[in-house]
């Protein structure tokens, strides 16, 4: 088993003062017996105390701060800063399994792997029903069971890094980061996961697919060229959960949700509302102490 050593993480955080703690502690933990880990935080146009709580960390972690609230420019400062490789790109959110870092390195190693992310789970504790619906049918999809680059955790080796030069302004980093490699080249590792929390009402739900869904058809609209749909074997997916009843009230959750997003997207597109950003607080709540 390779060492974790001498890789960079960046982490950009936009008012992220609730869960940066918990982030960087699941990082902390997760290389504490290897040395040369780097981890950048790169605090954009934050009003809060992100900066200052990551700082808390000491050397182990540097701390970047800007006044520009840009996702992409956080990531591009943060890569100027990296030293190392492989190199992981997580949002501030994400919470990770110890043993992950070094598991997401060993799996950069096999031949022809160039881009990896842990495999994600979702942690629905205290959620109603009507949001784990929402979330079993969606796990259920082939992007979630196929070589997931793009649900806020990824890293790529030297190789993968060099597919691209800095970030484009585009609203899905991640989205554009899973284009670039085949299916052969990128790798979901089984054995380690991260966790996310999601929103504890389906409104919010919409919000956050709807910025996800407006990302994936600028995309298209952006890159043709490397654009790949998934279409087909999404709709072969829902048919094949549909033959069993069971999954119908579901479903029906999912459907609803998607019907929203795609209605919310072309009233976005329209109206020019590129910049616009969705978000779900209520699951970045601080924990309590």
């Amino acid at each position: 088993m390779r060492s974790v050593k001498n890789i960079s993480i960046v982490i950009p955080a936009y008012n992220e003062a609730t869960v940066i703690r918990r982030c960087l502690k699941s990082l902390v933990d997760s290389s504490s017996n290897n040395g040369g880990v780097q981890i950048v935080v790169v605090a954009n146009g934050c009003s809060d105390d992100t900066a200052d709580r990551a700082r808390e960390f000491g050397p182990s972690v540097t701390v970047i701060e800007t006044e520009v609230g840009s996702k992409i420019h956080a990531l591009n400062l943060g890569d100027k800063a990296a030293k190392g490789f492989p190199r992981f790109y997580i949002d501030a959110d994400i919470e990770f399994e110890n043993g992950t870092l070094e598991k997401l390195c060993n799996a950069l190693q096999q031949p022809g792997v160039l881009a990896v992310a842990p495999r994600m789970v979702v942690n629905c504790e205290n959620r109603p029903w009507i949001v784990r619906a929402y979330y079993n049918v969606w796990l259920q999809m082939p992007y979630c069971r196929s070589g997931m680059i793009g649900s806020g955790v990824y890293g790529v080796s030297e190789e993968g890094r060099k597919r691209f030069a800095e970030f484009p302004q585009i609203t899905a980093d991640d989205g554009y980061v899973r284009l670039l490699f085949s299916s052969e080249e990128r790798q979901t590792v089984e054995s380690c996961t991260f966790a996310i929390t999601p929103p504890k009402v389906l409104d919010k739900i919409i919000d956050i697919k709807t910025r996800s869904h407006f990302g994936n058809e600028e995309l298209k609209k952006l890159y043709p060229e490397l654009w790949t749909s998934d279409e087909a074997s999404h709709r072969l997916a829902i048919l094949k959960l549909a033959i069993n009843p069971l999954w119908w009230p579901s479903l029906a959750v999912y459907l609803y949700v998607k019907f929203a997003v795609r209605r919310r997207v072309r009233e976005r597109f329209r109206r020019g509302e590129i910049n616009k950003w969705e978000r779900d607080d209520s699951s970045r709540e601080e924990p309590a102490t």
